[in-house]
Parts: structure tokens; sequence; C-alpha cells
């Protein structure tokens, strides 16, 4: 019997299991080439099929000194603790990250992971707020 090897420094290890492992049926499934908004409804029906508490395509307002100057969408917010961001190409730029970071800065969350769907494999980034 194969045995799993689960690390324990990871924040919400389970849930970034269960979401990792969803990431890469949908990946698995319809394969690279599509637009980014495939993969989110792709996405959506396998964290129904898991029975994941989630909201898609959530505005969260950012504000300075009390005052609104904008919002952000996210594509998910899982069981109101992760953030996933769906892209689509080979790699992560810093604009990705610097991105995934202010969501959870603006929603005071601690993980968001980031989904790239590229030409040759998914790939995925957990990105880690600090501040949280």
């Amino acid at each position: 019997m194969k045995r799993i090897i689960k690390r324990n420094d990871l924040v919400y290890p389970e849930l970034s299991y269960q979401i990792i492992g969803i990431l890469f049926e949908v990946y698995n499934n319809l394969g690279p080439g599509y637009h980014e908004k495939y993969y989110q409804k792709a996405i959506a029906n396998e964290l129904k099929l898991c029975n994941l508490s989630f909201q898609e395509q959530v505005w969260v307002p950012l504000f300075f000194k009390d005052k609104k100057i904008g919002t952000y969408c996210l594509d998910f917010l899982i069981d109101d603790k992760v953030i996933i961001e769906i892209k689509k190409g080979d790699r992560f730029s810093k604009r990705h990250i610097t991105q995934i970071i202010s969501y959870l800065k603006a929603k005071d969350l601690k993980l968001g992971i980031i989904a790239n769907f590229g030409t040759n494999e998914l790939k995925f980034k957990r990105i880690i707020n600090f501040d949280s």
C-alpha cells in the first residue's frame, strides 16, 4: 500500500488538498486551451459535487481610511477561508502573485491558491498572507 505523506506546515491542509485535487480533476478532464470562464464553470461544478461551501465571483470592497476606493472580484472564495484565482498560461507573473496578496489583505484571509491552466500542465501556487 502506498503511503501518503501530508505536510503539517500548510495553512488549512485538508481543505488545500481537496481544492488542489479539484483543480487537477478539472484540468485532467478539460485539458489546456480553454478560456478561464470554462475552467471556472467546471471548478464550480466540482466544488458542488464535493459539497464544499463556496462563493463565485465575489466582489470585495477596498477601503482607505474608512473610504471605499475600489472593488476586487475574486474568482472563488471557498469555505470563507481560501481564495482561488484562475489564470491561463504557462507561468505565474509577479503581478498574479501581487494580485492575490491584495485580495487576501482586502478580505483579511490567510490562504490563496493561484491555478494556472497552462498548455502543458496545471500549475498551482499557494500564497500566504502573513499579515492576517
